[in-house]
């Protein structure tokens, strides 16, 4: 649980049971359920990068197949002990996908992106005729 902006708590789901209650009012539907699992993930940034960590404890670093987009990474594994994994992880803007690296320790996954260069977008004079 983080707390946004605005001061209101926001929860994020673990596991592999979606809550009907998601973004909605209440349901009384029932929760449902994936084979996936959804991986913890954090987000962080510096100066000079963005930082993601994923944990997905019992896999091995050949089973983790990262998919780097412009404003997401995709993480997700092959069979395991602890079943399957898949989560799909917002990036701020400034991150810059191709400079990512990775590396997988003791079920920690942490992806790095280095910071894009800010460029100030240039404009040009128009004449009036």
């Amino acid at each position: 649980m983080t707390v946004g902006p605005d001061g209101k708590p926001k929860v994020r789901e673990f596991g592999n049971v979606k809550s009907p209650l998601r973004g909605r009012g209440f349901s009384r539907t029932a929760p449902e359920i994936s084979s996936e699992l959804e991986p913890l993930a954090d987000v962080t940034t510096t100066d000079k990068e963005v930082k993601v960590v994923v944990e997905m404890p019992g896999v091995t670093k050949s089973n983790i197949k990262i998919s780097a987009y412009n404003n997401s990474v995709e993480v997700q594994t092959t069979d395991s002990a602890e079943g399957k994994y898949h989560e799909v992880i917002d990036l701020p803007e400034e991150a810059d996908i191709e400079t990512a690296r990775s590396t997988y320790n003791n079920g920690i996954l942490e992806i790095i992106f280095k910071k894009k260069d800010q460029i100030n977008p240039t404009g040009k004079q128009i004449k009036v005729d």
